[in-house]
């Protein structure tokens, strides 16, 4: 299958981009998913030199014959819409910290950077985050006026709005990773968050069915709905781990507890269907990267990422371009 396969760097910003690049060559991989953090891509150097900043990042992914088809900003994406309290100072520069409408400002100029940004590296899809500031009423209790929601998603749309027509301006697309704490979290509140922005040209969907399966979703059912708007596709796999005593919602456990009642996996060791997932893709005619987000609390990193190379080139192939039964006609 032609689909390339592309590790995503945010789990290992830790890295000086050239160390990474190796590794991922040695690990099977054909590109990078490029953070907008660490060291990997920073958006305010390639505003200052796009050219020249462009041409230096691909040149070091081109020493080990790499490619690159996205760049995610899923930090300075989650500060546009969230509340912004403690949890995200150290998203954004650290005289900022405590200032949720200072992060925020900042947040906006950080992804239209990263639009252009994408655009100077010769990339046409930014994924990442929008946050939400109606995530924390998921609950109903205590009981308030649904109208709540409506203006979260109208102030979703006035944040998003101009963020996206920088997109659309630089012929790039934004692909929001569907997830909780953002402003679609699953097929409703994506159908209605497209509904908010009337159908922006620039915004759809960063597919990662592990976000989808813990929470009850059909990640397959996600594809079809939004056939024209899968604008990238992470792999990752979960796994849903309930035992009769903790929750869902995970217990107030971190990742990496067996007593949460999910968590994520490395690919292949959790319980999504990829099998239906690479044939929905291909239904839709989705020829984009495959690209590895890897998460697993319980298996070193560099193991669990050169297997989950493999893993991927196995489970993708080609849709068929005859009816296995047309040779009867014969």
């Amino acid at each position: 299958m032609s689909r390339p396969v592309t590790l995503f760097t945010g789990q290992w910003a830790d890295l000086p981009l050239e160390v990474l690049a190796e590794k991922a060559k040695s690990f099977g991989y054909d590109g990078l998913e490029l953070a907008c953090w660490g060291d990997h891509f920073e958006v305010d150097k390639a505003e200052a030199d796009p050219t020249g900043y462009a041409a230096g990042r691909k040149a070091i992914l081109g020493q080990f014959g790499l490619g690159v088809w996205a760049i995610s900003t899923h930090l300075a994406g989650q500060l546009v819409c969230d509340v912004n309290d403690f949890r995200t100072d150290a998203f954004a520069p650290a005289e900022l910290a405590g200032d949720a409408e200072g992060k925020r400002a900042w947040a906006v100029e950080q992804v239209k950077r990263a639009a252009r940004g994408a655009k100077a590296l010769g990339v046409s899809v930014v994924n990442g985050f929008t946050g939400s500031s109606i995530w924390h009423l998921l609950y109903a209790f205590p009981p308030y006026d649904f109208k709540v929601i409506d203006e979260g998603f109208k102030y979703f749309a006035r944040m998003w709005g101009p963020i996206l027509d920088e997109f659309k301006n630089n012929g790039v697309k934004f692909a929001l990773e569907v997830h909780p704490t953002e402003i679609a979290f699953d097929i409703v509140t994506a159908r209605r968050a497209l509904e908010a922005i009337d159908y922006h040209p620039a915004f759809g969907f960063n597919f990662d069915p592990s976000h989808l399966l813990w929470q009850g979703i059909n990640p397959v059912k996600f594809i079809r709905a939004f056939p024209e708007r899968i604008f990238h596709v992470h792999m990752k796999d979960a796994a849903v781990t309930l035992d009769g005593e903790s929750s869902i919602l995970a217990s107030h456990l971190p990742f990496g507890d067996h007593r949460r009642g999910w968590d994520f996996r490395s690919l292949g060791h959790g319980q999504v269907n990829f099998d239906a997932i690479i044939r929905a893709l291909n239904d839709i005619g989705y020829n984009g990267p495959l690209s590895v987000e890897w998460e697993d609390s319980g298996m070193e990193r560099e193991f669990g990422a050169k297997e989950a190379c493999a893993f991927v080139r196995k489970v993708d192939f080609a849709p068929s371009t005859v009816a296995f039964d047309a040779a009867f006609d014969k």
